[in-house]
């Protein structure tokens, strides 16, 4: 396998004298730096420590993937040359006092092709092995019965959890994050984050470690466990992203253990603090890195009514979704307005909450409110937020603005709910009704599932007991035959459809009939292309015309074009709301965009690691998650 080399690293001296403005003098009582130690050509020895780690397995990530890698591992340097270290990536067992020694005399390349690598541009990766590493303790060794991932910053040699949570701070943008005035530089003191801290004896550095190996050790997948308690730790069972999702799993939590930690500690006596006793953060870690839906821009404000150009839209508001570690929605917020859906509601619940489950994930909640709408989105900050609690099925919609009529708002977020939601779940996991009341209106959706899929299901929808919408499908039908030779190739093809009908006591307009869900099913996409529906609140909203219902269409990014994610093909990338344009013929192109929209709603997607990765960012820099 080919691997690119890591661009050199910032001095480490910078890094060293930044956390020593913070921190322990060195290199007085076992607080080296060794780094400053290290002589070229010679064994790349350090530390293993929980407390000091025997038999555990270390090596060094050369090709950064958080997994030990056998040889011939093959590198590409800065200049292009090929690299190759017969071996693979140095690794050793550690032995008395944690320590360790690693050959790196593979590392010394032809010095006509390229420079030596050296060990210190590379960070270390140790692995507490259950049932075969021990513990050092004053009492013994101690079998450890739990494993647990270890990490250091490159050219730091002590392998602890407290080097963990440097290294992982920096690789998360977040800089040398003792330098500064965080929440968590300031929890942590003047500890010195790179230190052999059983040497020091410093008791509170080793209290927080060991607070974290635990936390470390319930993010680590129980599957991996059983391979490395009958293994010897060199087995690639993790996805690098899998090993960055539970590095910033830590990241996101350390101060939360800190604190812990510190609440246990009476008068600062950390030597008294039982760590196994203490109750950590429980989190579930998604370990698939899916691309998420972060947030929706909706161009629906226009001078002159709706529908419009959609060339002449301006945005009305801006959607953004957060989610946990869990890959679940946590809340949708929105800087103007939005009218939380009923249905989009069930589809998430029905993934569980993780969105990237439902493959289309989110389609828009939208207020076409332009006077209401276009004054709270001029001012910056959030207006409006459905939150989720899915430990307790329930839900919470608040707002801070007047779009929606027969709701009370509120002076800021935070207070009693506008909207409060509550669901139950039949006994194949699914929604089986969902309920959201307010003042004076009680709302029941209550799905049916014959026919369905993961984006469209009927159901009967009613308002203080009457049944005010019923959806009923039919089953899908390919066309896939109809296609013409001409159209075979074209980025978007209506390839198969869904009947479904509407009744209810809602107005239905003479026009809307012929309904079917279309659909680009070729080469195994599962794409919706184009729906009707109708919506009393959008249809008789100020300024927007419309009598025969409205429809959705959406777009999606060609196949392997740049915005195309393999693993998710069916990524929306923009959504248009216009007028229902009837009954359509299955087998064709499904052609450009509309020229006239009541909205056109933009997607911006992240990778859960990047989205979560920032999160931890925005704790350093002050901001709510």
């Amino acid at each position: 396998m080919k691997r690119l080399l890591p661009l050199t690293i910032i001095l480490l001296s910078l890094f060293l004298t930044a956390c020593d403005e913070q921190s322990d003098s060195y290199p007085a009582d076992g607080r080296d730096f060794d780094a400053e130690a290290y002589i070229a050509g010679s064994p790349y020895t350090g530390k293993v420590i929980d407390g000091y780690l025997r038999n555990a397995r270390v090596w060094l990530d050369m090709d950064g993937d958080g997994q030990y890698t056998p040889g011939p591992l093959t590198l590409e340097s800065q200049s292009g040359a090929e690299l190759v270290v017969p071996s693979g990536e140095p690794t050793a067992m550690t032995g008395e006092d944690g320590e360790f020694s690693l050959d790196v005399s593979e590392l010394e390349q032809d010095p006509l092709v390229a420079p030596d690598l050296d060990p210190r541009d590379y960070p270390l990766f140790a692995l507490a092995l259950p049932g075969q590493t021990e513990e050092q303790t004053a009492s013994g060794l101690q079998m450890l019965d739990q494993g647990f991932m270890l990490s250091a910053p490159p050219g730091v040699r002590n392998v602890t959890p407290l080097t963990t949570l440097a290294r992982q701070r920096r690789i998360n943008g977040i800089g040398e994050f003792l330098v500064g005035t965080s929440d968590l530089a300031i929890a942590l003191g003047n500890i010195n984050l790179v230190s052999d801290y059983v040497r020091s004896g410093n008791v509170r550095a080793h209290t927080y470690a060991r607070a974290f190996a635990r936390f470390l050790a319930s993010q680590l997948p129980q599957d991996y466990e059983d391979v490395l308690r009958n293994g010897d730790g060199r087995e690639r069972f993790l996805s690098s992203e899998a090993v960055r999702l539970m590095g910033i799993s830590f990241a996101r939590n350390a101060l939360s253990i800190v604190r812990i930690v510190d609440e246990a500690a009476a008068g600062g006596d950390y030597a008294a603090v039982n760590v196994d006793s203490l109750n950590l953060p429980q989190i579930e870690l998604e370990l698939d890195d899916s691309s998420v839906v972060t947030s929706q821009t909706v161009f629906a404000r226009a001078g002159g009514g709706l529908p419009s150009s959609f060339s002449a839209l301006d945005p009305l508001a801006e959607i953004s979704m957060n989610y946990s570690e869990s890959g679940r929605l946590t809340s949708v917020l929105a800087n103007g307005c939005m009218s939380p859906s009923l249905r989009e509601m069930v589809r998430v619940i029905n993934a569980d909450g993780k969105i990237a489950d439902t493959g289309t994930q989110w389609v828009p909640n939208l207020s076409l409110k332009q006077e209401e709408g276009g004054t709270f989105y001029d001012e910056a900050g959030i207006d409006e937020r459905l939150t989720f609690d899915w430990k307790n099925s329930t839900a919470a919609f608040e707002t801070t603005t007047t779009c929606h009529e027969g709701l009370a708002a509120s002076s800021e977020l935070g207070g009693p709910a506008a909207i409060a939601y509550e669901w139950t779940l039949n006994g194949d996991g699914k929604v089986a009704s969902l309920t959201a009341t307010s003042a004076g209106r009680t709302e029941v959706m209550t799905p049916t599932y014959d026919f369905s899929s993961s984006f469209f299901f009927g159901y009967t929808r009613t308002v203080n007991g009457v049944d005010e919408e019923v959806i009923q499908l039919s089953s899908a039908q390919s066309c896939e035959g109809d296609i013409v030779s001409v159209d075979a190739d074209k980025p978007q093809v209506v390839s198969a459809f869904q009947p479904y009908t509407v009744s209810g006591s809602l107005p239905i307009p003479g026009g809307f009939t012929g309904l079917r869900l279309e659909l680009d099913k070729r080469n195994g996409l599962n794409r919706p292309l184009r729906f009707g529906f109708l919506n009393e609140e959008l249809r008789t909203t100020e300024g927007v015309s419309n009598t025969g219902g409205f429809e959705w269409r959406f777009y999606y990014p060609g196949v392997g074009t740049e915005d195309f994610v393999n693993d998710q093909p069916n990524l929306i990338q923009t959504a248009y709301l216009t007028r229902y344009d009837g009954a359509r013929d299955c087998g064709r192109a499904f052609g450009s965009v509309p020229v006239s929209a009541y909205a056109r709603v933009v997607y911006s997607y992240q990778s859960l690691s990047r989205y979560l990765a920032g999160q931890v960012n925005g704790q350093v820099n002050g901001q709510a998650d």
